[in-house]
């Protein structure tokens, strides 16, 4: 079954579900900048919207527009800066 989810004070919401290739969620950010820590690999897409993310042991923050996707290592941190409400589908692997 689904599972909310809600972090940095109701900022950021995300509806969890599991699918034959592992958990994912779907979600909204709110404008602002977070900082967010992973415990799987994780294969965030932008669904609307756009991000400017700083992806672990990278200097330079880079882009995401809609239906474009980036991954981010285990076990790491990643920075996320949005303008507007954007929304993301994640999948965990």
């Amino acid at each position: 079954m689904f599972k909310t989810n809600e972090y940095f004070d109701g900022k950021v919401k995300s509806i969890s579900f599991s699918t034959k290739g592992g958990d994912a969620t779907v979600g909204v950010i709110a404008a602002g900048e977070y900082e967010f820590g992973t415990s799987s690999v994780e294969y965030m897409t932008v669904t609307s919207g756009k991000m400017n993310v700083l992806l672990p042991n990278q200097a330079e923050w880079k882009f995401y527009g809609e239906f474009e996707t980036f991954i981010v290592e285990k076990d790491s941190k990643f920075k996320v800066k949005v303008d507007s409400d954007t929304s993301y589908r994640c999948l965990y692997r």
